[in-house]
């Protein structure tokens, strides 16, 4: 699943931690999430509104839980306002399906100061190879020039919105071309998913710039 390998790419192996700001993060798995619909021909994107393609249950429990959300608010049409939405609490319930594929497990740990956390994370080699794999397979391909599927793609686009871009090609900073390759590796894309990596960019854009105020 889409959101499922970005997940484990936005993700540290060792520690569970996000490797960028967890609203980064959020909005990321959100347009994952919502990738996976539109790439089921469930949902549709134009001109910045959402809208119902096929209201038939997708097999995956997570993909199922947002399309009856999306038909019970169909009224609300602003992807930009979805993203914002979903990236409250997408980074938990995409935790929860890959610990019932068996991906991840949850670690909880203590605070210095009190209290304790969960984490979700890789907790055995099978686990942390697999995890590992998510961002080596990607920029394999890269460097290699295959052609993507539009799923990989996707996943490409909604890396390079929330800045995971230099973790992706860590060790293959001598293919400086793929960098040039990006963008119309994303252009290509279909409509629908060339705005969702549109509007990712730009609510990561303005998410951090209010951090830093």
């Amino acid at each position: 699943m889409l959101a499922d390998q970005y997940y484990l790419i936005a993700h540290e192996d060792r520690t569970g931690r996000s490797r960028l700001h967890p609203r980064a993060t959020g909005l990321g798995l959100a347009a994952a999430l919502l990738s996976e619909l539109v790439l089921e021909g469930r949902i549709g994107i134009a001109e910045g509104d959402l809208f119902i393609i096929d209201q038939r249950p997708p097999r995956d429990a997570l993909a199922h839980d947002i399309l009856d959300l999306l038909c019970a608010q169909s009224q609300h049409r602003d992807v930009r306002t979805w993203l914002s939405f979903l990236a409250q609490d997408s980074a938990l319930r995409v935790a929860e399906r890959l610990i019932r594929v068996g991906a991840v497990e949850a670690v909880t740990r203590r605070r210095m100061l009190g209290g304790a956390q969960t984490l979700y994370m890789p907790n055995t080699a099978r686990q942390r190879n697999a995890a590992a794999w998510a961002s080596t397979r990607i920029a394999n391909m890269l460097v290699r020039g295959m052609d993507l599927s539009a799923a990989d793609r996707m996943l490409i686009g909604v890396v390079v919105a929330t800045g995971l871009t230099r973790h992706v090609m860590y060790g293959f900073e001598m293919y400086p071309h793929i960098y040039h390759a990006l963008p119309s590796m994303i252009s290509s894309l279909p409509n629908d998913l060339r705005e969702l990596v549109e509007a990712t960019e730009s609510l990561v854009g303005s998410a951090l710039t209010v951090g830093r105020r």
